[in-house]
């Protein structure tokens, strides 16, 4: 892992995001949007920054707004690699280099914005970008456009599983030798009065502070305690730039941590709850120690996928104990969606960056709004920063979907 960027809830930029979370702050806010007036729940995790004050305008307006956070995240990513430079100079062959860019739902919002134009005053208005900007795979291409990736440019789709699984697909093309470079992660865009009332409805949200009463959104997502009613969305994007490790020394890269290994599996029980027993989480982080060649001992920190929903909260808590055993008590655990909400696509990505960071720095960011923890989660929580041991250590990083999929990352020092 030699390169990080984000565009998140709490934070433009990778630093701004570290130190949000390690300090404990929300992103969740009160929509201002004049639909959300009717909408049942009024609070998300809209980015900090717009990707307007990075992007071009022009380049911007031509972007589905999925697109534009994946944009804003690979140009900080890449620059962070160093490899923007081999670029310039023409030491980097674009045919060594991939993308693996996931979204859970794309571009949505050029959708739905083209349906609305075509209802309203006909096809003609109906924008001639409107499929380049709304395809599943456009941040991918994007992203490739910009850093001159010709080998794999991919987009895995798994729902909320989808960024990690993007990372899990950037390992598999470096191991095979397909690539020497691939930027990997997920984006999101899906706060838009169609994607957030059908959430709602189907009872994913939490409707607190969104009520007559009121209340404060930045205590609304609150993961494992009792309190908890369902997630919060968030939006952004996150990519990471992941090397062979001979293709980064060879350069003399600064190296953030390594990625271990990934397990990959599927419920097979509902298309959008969770296996109660979490057998199929369980599978994929065996899976993942397995292939990492780790053992349950080698982890000492998760981040959990823990989005704040009565039932997902305790199936990954049976999921950590069923694979790390008697070790699992001596975990430390958190869930960053306490301060970014839930970004779907985008998630696993996101919290990808956080798991490295926290290896990188050795602190782990704390959960916030934990007041009264559920009895049936026993694990040990950070409801304040706590400082990871020196030495070789692991951490795991959990996404769980829609459709039953599991992905589970591990992360190592290096």
């Amino acid at each position: 892992m030699t390169g990080l960027g984000t565009t998140s809830p709490v934070g433009g930029d990778v630093a701004s995001t570290w130190d949000a979370l390690v300090a404990g702050r929300s992103g969740v806010r009160f929509l201002t949007d004049d639909w959300a007036e009717q909408m049942p729940v009024k609070i998300a995790g809209r980015i900090a920054v717009e990707p307007t004050e990075v992007l071009e305008r022009v380049k911007a307006r031509r972007l589905d707004r999925s697109s534009q956070f994946a944009m804003v995240a690979a140009m900080e990513a890449w620059k962070d690699s160093g490899l923007d430079a081999a670029q310039e100079s023409g030491d980097l062959d674009g045919d060594r280099v991939g993308v693996a860019m996931a979204s859970g739902i794309g571009g949505v919002t050029t959708l739905l914005d083209n349906y609305d134009a075509l209802k309203e005053k006909g096809p003609r208005r109906v924008s001639p970008l409107a499929v380049p900007m709304l395809m599943p795979n456009a941040p991918a291409a994007q992203i490739s456009l910009y850093v001159g990736a010709r080998a794999a440019v991919n987009t895995p789709v798994s729902a909320c599983a989808s960024g990690n699984e993007g990372i899990a697909l950037a390992v598999d093309q470096i191991r095979l030798g397909r690539a020497d470079v691939v930027l990997a992660g997920g984006t999101e865009a899906a706060i838009h009065p169609l994607p957030m009332a059908a959430f709602a409805n189907m009872m994913a949200l939490s409707k607190t502070a969104s009520g007559p009463e009121g209340g404060d959104p930045t205590a609304v997502s609150r993961p494992w305690d009792t309190g908890r009613d369902g997630f919060v969305l968030g939006e952004g994007a996150g990519v990471l730039v992941l090397e062979s490790y001979e293709h980064a020394v060879a350069r003399g890269a600064r190296i953030y941590a390594e990625v271990l290994g990934a397990g990959i599996t599927a419920d097979s029980h509902d298309i959008a709850q969770p296996d109660p027993a979490g057998r199929g989480g369980t599978r994929a982080i065996l899976r993942c120690l397995a292939e990492s060649e780790i053992s349950a001992s080698d982890i000492a920190h998760i981040n959990a996928h823990a989005t704040s929903t009565p039932q997902g909260d305790i199936a990954e808590g049976l999921m950590i104990h069923a694979t790390l055993g008697s070790h699992a008590s001596d975990v430390v655990v958190t869930s960053t969606k306490s301060m970014t909400g839930h970004l779907l696509g985008g998630a696993g990505a996101l919290e990808a960056i956080a798991t490295v960071m926290a290896l990188h720095h050795r602190v782990v960011p704390p959960t916030i709004n934990l007041d009264n923890l559920d009895p049936q989660v026993e694990l040990d929580i950070a409801t304040k920063p706590r400082d990871l041991p020196v030495g070789d250590i692991a951490a795991l990083n959990n996404s769980f979907g829609f459709g039953g999929a599991n992905v589970a990352v591990a992360f190592g020092t290096i």
